[in-house]
């Protein structure tokens, strides 16, 4: 899957296009055999990066993996906690199987610099904290998707609980990014 949103800036955020060399695809080979997730292969992806926290999100493999199998997951009213690159979005967009999409994305400047590029007559995009957001009465998602989260750390966990709940019953499926890593490294 490749970011088709364009480089630039809006307020803190940048989308930039960044290079990973053959050297440094062999180092990621080598952190991945510890760390336990997957190595990059060299080649141009995309970051978004905040002018503090620094890059929150990219279409690297390693994060693609868990963005692939949402994407799987897709059918009817679909719900997506965080916009980010728009990766999962476009990617379940492009299901006939996905009849509407709304994602709750809290950041102003994120939905100007990248829901743009995502026209699409089934897309609504919602201003609002995850936590925040209450779906209509009446609403049922044959999936959520959470993925609100800078990092993979275990301080996630109780976030990811939490949302989990919210809509326990009212999907068929949901899942959180970076969920089963976390648990996994927790053990």
């Amino acid at each position: 899957m490749i970011c088709h949103i364009p480089e630039g800036e809006r307020g803190p955020w940048r989308v930039e296009r960044f290079e990973v060399t053959e050297h440094e695809a062999r180092l990621s080979g080598l952190r991945a055999m510890f760390q336990g997730r997957g190595a990059i292969n060299s080649g141009i992806y995309t970051k978004l990066e905040h002018a503090q926290r620094g890059v929150v999100m990219s279409d690297s493999p390693d994060e693609m993996r868990d963005f692939r199998y949402a994407i799987s997951r897709a059918r009817g009213h679909v719900l997506v906690n965080g916009l980010g690159l728009g990766l999962v979005v476009a990617g379940m967009l492009r299901k006939l199987e996905v009849s509407k999409l709304t994602v709750i994305e809290v950041d102003p400047d994120i939905i100007a610099l990248v829901g743009p590029h995502l026209v699409d007559p089934r897309l609504d995009i919602v201003q609002e904290s995850a936590f925040d957001y209450r779906p209509p009465a009446n609403a049922r998602y044959g999936a959520v998707w959470h993925d609100i989260w800078d990092t993979l750390c275990g301080d996630n966990l109780p976030d990811m609980t939490r949302l989990k709940r919210k809509y326990g019953r009212r999907t068929d499926w949901q899942g959180c990014w970076g969920e089963e890593y976390i648990r996994r490294r927790n053990r």
